[in-house]
């Protein structure tokens, strides 16, 4: 049957607002980029720069857990291994080898991606509070490991003195405040990773497979092999954070590896909003910020607060900070329109 003149309209008037639609989300993205760069820049200007970089390396580490809790709907309270782990490698490769320092954090997000295979392939057979519980289990492992090979590890000393080793500029080797500006393109790259790959072919299986796993095998993805390669990802992109971490502090230590990281940054993702990427940015600041400023005037329940404020954010917002203030921004969208 040929089209009617009808018909005809209405596809090309389609056609126009389709292309005018996606320039317009374009040119937004682009500018919100810009502006999250521009405050990147500034933040060790505003507040004290090791506070500025805690708040980059938690920001990363919030969006690597939101690729496998917002996009692929696995939460796993045992990030913190990879967290940690990466610390770990990265603080002995930095002392014993005295690489520049973004050579050991890379040697450390490697590390981080080797131990998350194998605990990807076991969890990953399970799902929900069984895959939490699993991978809770295995970052408890590695706190014991960590715990008990004093030699390598210092155990409950910690790990202390690791340089900032940078190719011998004494500025960025001695003051926190260029360290941020050298550290930071490691989590811009680490956080343009975490883009690329949920708006890839592979982060849309991601998502699928987290709306509805028999469909996505119905249409021939092995589910299993998508999981364990976005919890290996995931990994590696927790590791690039810890293992900065570990390099602006120049001290690692078991809380690193501790369940109270996991849950830290669950927090953190969650307070954000789950499935957004920027609210892991958000998430970070509010939560670093707050306790900063709780421990500078000498408050000790610090979880006390940080508490309150999760249980408020999820009972008033439930999509989470950034995802309410993005949900108003399209339903009024949707009303002008």
């Amino acid at each position: 049957m040929s089209p009617t003149p009808q018909t005809m309209l209405d596809e090309q008037a389609a056609s126009r607002i389709v292309p005018n639609y996606v320039a317009r989300r374009s040119v937004k993205t682009w500018v919100l980029i810009a502006v999250g760069l521009v405050a990147a820049l500034a933040l060790p200007w505003i507040i004290y720069p090791p506070v500025a970089m805690d708040i980059a390396c938690w920001a990363l580490f919030a969006i690597a857990l939101d690729i496998l809790l917002g996009y692929t709907g696995l939460l796993s309270f045992g990030h913190a291994a990879f967290w940690g782990g990466s610390a770990y490698v990265t603080g002995l490769v930095a002392v014993h080898l005295g690489v520049p320092f973004p050579l050991a954090v890379l040697a450390g997000a490697l590390a981080a991606m080797l131990i998350a295979l194998p605990v990807g392939f076991l969890s990953v057979r399970r799902a929900g509070i069984y895959f939490a519980m699993v991978t809770l289990a295995f970052a408890q492992m590695l706190f014991f490991v960590a715990n008990q090979w004093r030699d390598v590890t210092g155990g409950e000393n910690g790990l202390q003195s690791v340089p900032k080793t940078f190719f011998g500029i004494e500025a960025i080797e001695t003051d926190s405040f260029y360290f941020y500006y050298a550290a930071l393109p490691i989590i811009v790259l680490g956080m343009w990773m975490a883009w690329r790959i949920v708006h890839s072919p592979f982060g849309r299986v991601l998502v699928s497979i987290r709306d509805n796993v028999p469909r996505a095998r119905a249409l021939g993805y092995d589910v299993e092999k998508y999981k364990v390669a976005a919890f290996v990802l995931s990994a590696g992109l927790a590791g690039l954070a810890g293992g900065i971490f570990a390099i602006s502090h120049g001290f690692v230590s078991l809380q690193e590896v501790n369940w109270t990281t996991s849950g830290k940054v669950v927090l953190i993702t969650v307070l954000g909003g789950i499935g957004t990427l920027w609210g892991g940015i958000v998430g970070a600041v509010i939560i670093v910020i707050l306790e900063d400023q709780l421990a500078s005037s000498g408050f000790e329940g610090i979880g006390i607060i940080t508490g309150a404020v999760f249980v408020t954010v999820v009972l008033l917002f439930r999509r989470g900070v950034w995802g309410t203030a993005l949900h108003a921004v399209r339903t009024r969208r949707r009303k002008q329109e």
